[in-house]
C-alpha cells in the first residue's frame, strides 16, 4: 500500500492557486508506515484564536527564514506534536487551497514510523490521534457540505471518527489525497448521492 502511495503521489501534478499577497501555510498529511496506514490528526487548542476545537493536519503558517512550505509543515509538525523532521519521509505534495481565513494552504503527504512518539503541545494541540486510511476509502461520511468557491460548487464529505468531526479544508484535503492515492472516486464537484 505505501508503495501505491509513493508512486501516485509522486507522479501527482497539484493544482496550482494562483493568490499573490495572501499569506502561505504549510500542513503535514502524515501516514503510517504500516501495512494497514494510519493518518494522523490533532484537535486544536480552545486556546487558540482561528478554528479552536476543530480537527486538523499539523502545520502552520510560513515563517520569513523558511526556505519553502514543505520545509514549514516540518517546523510547525515539529513545534505542534513533536514529530522529528528527519522521521518524515515527504513523498510530495497535495493541492494549495485557500482558508476561510485567507490563507494558502499546501499539504505535503509524508510517510512517518508507525512507533514514533507523538508529544502535543498544549498552547496550541488539545489530542492527536490516528485514523486508519480505510476508513475513508469507504466514505464513511455523516454529512456532505457544499461550499460555493471560484465560481463553483463543492460538495465536501463531513466524517466523525471516535467522536471527532473531521471537515472543511481538512476533509478537503484527506479526499483529494485517497483519490490521488487510491482511486477512491469520491466526488467533490457533484452531489453526493447515498447509493454509490
Amino acid at each position: 500500500m505505501l508503495e501505491q502511495i509513493r508512486m501516485r503521489v509522486t507522479q501527482h501534478q497539484p493544482r496550482q492557486v494562483e493568490t499573490q499577497g495572501l499569506p502561505e501555510a504549510g500542513v503535514l498529511i502524515p501516514v503510517t508506515s504500516t501495512a494497514q496506514p494510519e493518518i494522523i490528526l490533532t484537535v486544536r487548542s480552545q486556546k487558540l484564536s482561528t478554528h479552536s476545537g476543530e480537527v486538523a493536519f499539523p502545520g502552520g503558517r510560513r515563517d520569513p527564514g523558511d526556505v519553502d512550505l514543505c520545509y514549514t509543515a516540518l517546523r510547525e509538525t515539529h513545534e505542534e506534536i513533536g514529530l522529528a523532521p528527519d522521521l518524515v519521509d515527504v513523498i510530495g505534495p497535495m493541492g494549495s487551497l485557500v482558508s476561510r481565513f485567507g490563507i494558502k494552504v499546501t499539504p505535503y503527504v509524508g510517510v512517518v514510523p508507525e512507533q514514533c512518539v507523538l508529544c502535543a503541545n498544549e498552547q496550541e494541540i488539545a489530542h492527536i490521534f490516528r485514523v486508519p486510511v480505510e476508513f475513508f476509502l469507504e466514505d464513511r461520511r455523516e454529512m456532505t457540505h457544499r461550499i460555493d468557491y471560484e465560481g463553483r460548487s463543492w460538495y465536501v464529505p463531513s466524517y466523525r471518527f471516535e467522536g471527532h468531526k473531521i471537515w472543511g479544508l481538512t476533509a478537503l484535503m484527506l479526499v483529494e489525497f485517497v483519490n490521488i492515492a487510491f482511486d477512491a472516486d469520491i466526488p467533490l464537484r457533484t452531489p453526493y448521492e447515498l447509493e454509490r
